[in-house]
């Protein structure tokens, strides 16, 4: 991530001005499950039928039907600029459960997308990640890391606690949740599109470091899912043997 890597300006730059309208996604959904929905949409919008969506989407309800059919019929109503359509998308996704609820939601998503650019004859703009977001702020999860490896105490706990609550507030940024094991901290946050993470962490880790200089100046971040610190260390493990 280049320090001032800012999302708001790389979408503003390549949609040629001020985006329109820009929609989060808000939900936390699998980032593979959204890539399986997107090739889906894709597929139907060039193969688009109507009359199909519009006759099956009565046997959404239906048990005797597939999950698979269900998807398809969920991507072809979410392909019409149908109130009804969208209605009905609605309606299931408050009855469904996974595997089909994570699918109806993105469905919903789209099918609301279309009708506001067709109603606002403006370009909609829909950001989705794995970790999902709020308002114009999108969730990202943090890993830090004790500068020598050596187990956090209970008061560097806290300094880590205090000195990212009072920087994240100064960006208009949320922290949700903060996690410790060990040598490592992890943190759960909304940060506005606008602002660079990059920046903010490293005003937040040199906050913490003024307190006995305790923080490696590096960290790990995604957008894409929560990591176990299972899976924390042994990404740290394989990248120790690279180095």
């Amino acid at each position: 991530m280049e320090e001032h890597e800012n999302l708001y300006e790389k979408i503003r730059e390549i949609l040629g001005g001020t985006p329109g309208n820009m929609k989060i996604l808000e939900q936390k959904i699998d980032i593979d499950l959204q890539m399986e929905y997107y090739d889906c949409s894709m597929r139907v919008r060039e193969e688009r039928s109507d009359e199909w969506a519009l006759e099956h989407m009565q046997y959404l309800p239906e048990p005797g039907y597939s999950v698979d059919v269900k998807k398809e019929i969920l991507a072809r109503m979410a392909s019409i600029e149908s109130v009804e359509c969208f209605r009905a998308i609605e309606a299931y996704m408050k009855l469904t459960k996974e595997p089909l609820l994570s699918w109806a939601i993105l469905a919903l998503n789209e099918s609301r997308m279309l009708l506001e650019s067709k109603i606002m004859d403006e370009n909609q703009v829909f950001i989705s990640t794995g970790l999902g977001g709020k308002d114009e702020k999108l969730r990202y999860f943090v890993v830090l890391m004790s500068r020598t490896k050596v187990n956090l105490t209970s008061s560097q706990k806290m300094v880590i606690k205090n000195e990212f609550e009072f920087i994240l507030k100064k960006f208009d940024a949320v922290m949700e949740e903060a996690n410790y094991s060990g040598y490592l901290a992890t943190i759960l946050l909304l940060l506005p599109m606008n602002h660079s993470l990059k920046s903010v962490f490293k005003e937040a880790i040199a906050e913490c470091n003024r307190y006995g200089n305790f923080l490696n100046d590096d960290f790990i971040v995604t957008n894409v899912r929560i990591l176990s610190f299972g899976e924390i260390e042994d990404f740290l493990e394989r990248r120790d043997k690279l180095d």
